[in-house]
C-alpha cells in the first residue's frame, strides 16, 4: 500500500539514471499488479459485464411489435411473445369456463345433466392445463445475443472482454502512477496548472465513455442493425460487436480531452482563444470528421449526436483558455513570476 501511495519525489530532488530507472520500474509494477487484480475482478464478474455491454444491443431489437420490422429472427421473437401470452389468456379463460361448468354441474336437476357438466368442467381444466405447458415452454430469453464461430471463442472474446473492463477499472490507480513519476519535471509554479488538468483526464474521459455508451451506441447499432434488414438474416459476431463498441466508447472518450487541448495550445501561445473561436467553422468541420471516423456509421443522427458535445466543450474550452490568459499571460504558469524566478536563477547558477 505504501509503494501504491508513494507521493511522487520532489522537484528539488536530484536523482541520478538509474534512481529514475527504478522509479519507473517501481511505477510500472504497481500498474501491472493492479491491472492484474482487476481484471481478476472483472473476468470473476464476466457474465455482469457482458450483460452491461449488451444491452445496447438489446435496446435496438423491437420485440414489442411498435415498429414493424422484416428482420426474420425479429419477426420470430415477436411471434413466441404473441403465442405465449395467447396462451396464457387462453389458459385463463378455460379455467373459468371450467369453474362455470363445475357450478352448473352442482346445480343441475338430473344425473346426466350433472355427469355433462363434470365432463365439460374437467375437458375444460384440462385444456387450461395444456394452455398453460404451452406458455410455460415460451423462451425467457428472446433476446439475440452475439453469436460465436470458433471452439474457443467464447472464451477468448470473454478474456478479451473482462481486460478491457479491467484496464478501465484500474485506469485511476495508472494515471495516478503516471502522473506520480512525470510531476517531478514540473517546477511549483507549473504544478498548479499541471495537476489540475491532468486531473480532469479521467473525469472527460468517464464523461465520454458515459455519453457514448447511454447516447450515442445505441442509436448507432440501431441503424446498421436494421439497416436493409428485410435481406438479411442479421447474425452479431461478438468478437467484432465488442471490438466495435470498445473502439466506439473509448474513441469518444479520448475525443472528450478536446477542453485540455485548447488549454495546452492557448497556454504554450501557438494559438490565441480569439484566434480559435474566429476559425470555429475550421474546427466544426474537423469535430465533423472526427465524429465520422469515431463513429463509423453513414447515420447523419449518430454523428450529430457525437459533434454537439464536442463543440459545447470547445466552446467551453475557449472561455477557460481566455479566464486563465487574463490570470496569467500565455507562456507562463500562475505564480511562475513570484515562486518560480528565484529558483530558476539559482539553478542556472548552479549549472554555470
Amino acid at each position: 500500500m505504501a509503494t501504491v501511495l508513494r507521493p511522487p519525489v520532489s522537484h528539488d530532488d536530484r536523482l541520478s539514471l538509474t534512481e529514475h530507472l527504478d522509479e519507473l520500474r517501481s511505477r510500472l509494477i504497481v500498474c501491472v499488479l493492479g491491472l492484474v487484480v482487476a481484471f481478476g475482478f472483472c473476468f470473476w464478474q464476466a457474465d455482469t459485464i457482458l450483460e452491461i455491454v449488451n444491452k445496447p444491443l438489446e435496446q435496438t431489437q423491437n420485440l414489442d411489435g411498435t415498429t414493424r420490422s422484416n428482420d426474420p429472427l425479429e419477426q420470430n421473437a415477436r411471434f413466441q411473445t404473441a403465442s405465449g401470452a395467447k396462451y396464457r389468456a387462453d389458459a385463463v379463460a378455460q379455467r373459468r369456463q371450467g369453474e362455470a361448468a363445475r357450478e352448473m354441474a352442482r346445480r343441475a336437476e338430473t344425473a346426466a345433466e350433472r355427469r355433462a357438466w363434470n365432463a365439460a368442467a374437467a375437458a375444460s381444466f384440462a385444456a387450461a392445463r395444456a394452455s398453460e405447458r404451452a406458455a410455460a415452454a415460451e423462451p425467457l430469453n428472446k433476446q439475440r445475443q452475439p453469436v460465436t464461430l470458433g471452439v474457443a471463442e467464447p472464451f477468448t472474446t470473454t478474456v478479451s472482454v473482462a481486460f478491457y473492463a479491467g484496464i478501465l477499472l484500474a485506469l485511476p490507480l495508472i494515471l495516478w502512477q503516471a502522473y506520480a513519476f512525470i510531476l517531478p519535471a514540473f517546477a511549483p509554479g507549473e504544478r498548479r496548472v499541471a495537476v489540475p488538468l491532468m486531473a480532469l483526464v479521467p473525469f472527460l474521459f468517464f464523461g465520454g465513455v458515459a455519453f457514448a455508451y447511454f447516447v450515442v451506441l445505441p442509436r448507432a447499432i440501431g441503424f446498421l442493425q436494421n439497416f436493409n434488414d428485410d435481406d438479411f438474416d442479421i447474425l452479431i459476431q461478438a468478437r467484432e460487436y465488442y471490438k466495435f463498441a470498445v473502439v466506439f466508447i473509448g474513441g469518444l472518450g479520448i475525443m472528450f480531452q478536446i477542453p485540455l487541448v485548447v488549454v495546452a495550445i492557448t497556454r504554450l501561445g501557438v494559438l490565441s482563444p480569439r484566434q480559435l473561436q474566429k476559425n470555429w467553422g475550421y474546427v466544426l468541420l474537423a469535430m465533423a470528421v472526427l465524429a465520422a471516423v469515431v463513429t463509423p456509421t453513414p447515420d447523419p443522427l449518430t454523428m450529430i449526436l457525437a459533434m454537439l458535445p464536442l463543440f459545447l466543450l470547445f466552446e467551453l474550452s475557449i472561455l477557460l483558455a481566455a479566464w486563465l490568459n487574463r490570470v496569467s499571460p500565455p507562456g507562463h504558469w500562475w505564480g511562475e513570476a513570484d515562486d518560480d524566478d528565484s529558483s530558476h536563477a539559482t539553478r542556472f547558477d548552479d549549472e554555470d
